[in-house]
């Protein structure tokens, strides 16, 4: 009989070779292919594990399409309450596979001095009041856009802080991925949906009975958030369902839920998502329901406009019609830059150390891409 052993990382506690994912006494549900995946990373620490190493030894060599591995990924970030964006555990590492960080931060620049805004104090403010508005029952599509590097998910960090503290508020994230053809159909609304129906507590509970009795379609595409034999159950329900059922129901799942709750959802990189995606957002957008429900999407407008990504055609007729708001960040000044180092390491800069970071970046960039990490 095998030996049983167990890894810790963080709050979380994985029993190997058999058993399954724990925070504390709660066993977390995860499909047997994506706990298996999760074994083997958990297993092999702090180096890449490729893609094909995965297939190997957990499809025992099968093939399988890399939107199988995707949706692995992202149930074991849904389970562990993680981020593609500022991971804690999972990385993906380009097109090449995985690296496991087990709860390591990954290595950084010192952190901010809190409380250190340079040259976007406007920008985070006229976020914080689109929020404010949601609260009073004015659904609001809002886009954050720029180059890479600009600042999109600093500014939004931001601004969510400051309407967490006045309470009340909930927020979902949901990460489009680069890739190749078509991408998985909506992607980060499922990912945002996951992190809600994974959360603490009875808010939890609350998600779940919503989705169950207003949008139980989708909860086949969220198997972590029900039994097996629920899920099949719900998946015998599918044949036939059309599309527009499909929107319906999420949004009046959305419009119940926003009764209790300012809900943001953040849905980054929107210049990798898929057209359902994009159509989606556009149908939210234009429900007339009163929702306190503010979307919050980030994109780079250089690669939109390139690939042709229908995404650049929506925005340009949302907001055209008063139904969406295009936030586009600019590259910091010089005089912003001088203020960011001197802020960042406590004291007067001299001028020269102040060229020296602010001049590279504008002849790679032709611009200023300095004002926070993405």
């Amino acid at each position: 009989m095998a030996q049983e052993h167990q890894l810790t990382f963080g709050p979380f506690r994985l029993e190997t070779p058999q058993g399954g994912l724990w925070r504390g006494d709660r066993l977390i549900p995860l499909r047997p292919r994506s706990l298996a995946m999760l074994r083997y990373l958990a297993a092999h620490p702090g180096r890449l594990v490729t893609k094909a190493e995965v297939q190997q030894h957990v499809w025992a060599g099968t093939h399988v399409t890399p939107n199988v591995l995707r949706v692995c990924v992202r149930e074991i970030r849904v389970a562990l309450d993680d981020s593609a964006v500022a991971p804690r555990y999972l990385v993906t590492v380009g097109r090449q596979g995985y690296r496991w960080l087990g709860g390591e931060e990954l290595e950084g620049p010192p952190p901010r001095p809190a409380g250190l805004l340079v040259g976007r104090q406007g920008e985070v403010a006229l976020l914080e009041g689109w929020g404010q508005q949601v609260a009073h029952g004015t659904r609001q599509l809002g886009f954050v856009s720029g180059e890479a590097g600009v600042g999109k998910t600093t500014v939004v960090a931001m601004a969510l802080a400051r309407l967490a503290a006045e309470g009340g508020v909930r927020t979902a994230r949901g990460q489009c991925v680069e890739h190749t053809g078509e991408g998985e159909p909506y992607l980060p609304f499922l990912e945002a949906l996951g992190q809600l129906g994974h959360g603490h507590g009875p808010e939890r509970d609350v998600v779940c009975t919503v989705l169950r009795q207003y949008a139980p379609l989708w909860l086949v595409h969220l198997p972590g958030l029900v039994s097996e034999s629920e899920l099949e159950r719900l998946q015998g329900r599918l044949q036939g369902v059309t599309p527009v059922r499909m929107l319906r129901e999420l949004a009046e799942a959305l419009e119940v839920l926003t009764a209790d709750w300012v809900l943001v959802l953040v849905l980054e990189d929107l210049q990798w998502s898929d057209r359902s995606t994009v159509e989606y957002l556009a149908y939210l957008a234009q429900r007339p329901a009163p929702a306190r429900l503010l979307m919050l999407g980030t994109y780079r407008p250089v690669e939109v406009m390139l690939q042709g990504h229908p995404l650049r055609g929506m925005v340009q007729e949302l907001c055209g019609r008063g139904l969406g708001i295009d936030l586009r960040l600019e590259f910091l000044s010089a005089e912003d830059v001088a203020a960011y180092v001197a802020g960042r390491l406590g004291g007067p800069v001299a001028a020269p150390l102040t060229a020296l970071v602010y001049e590279p970046a504008m002849l790679r960039c032709g611009q200023l891409s300095l004002s926070v990490e993405e």
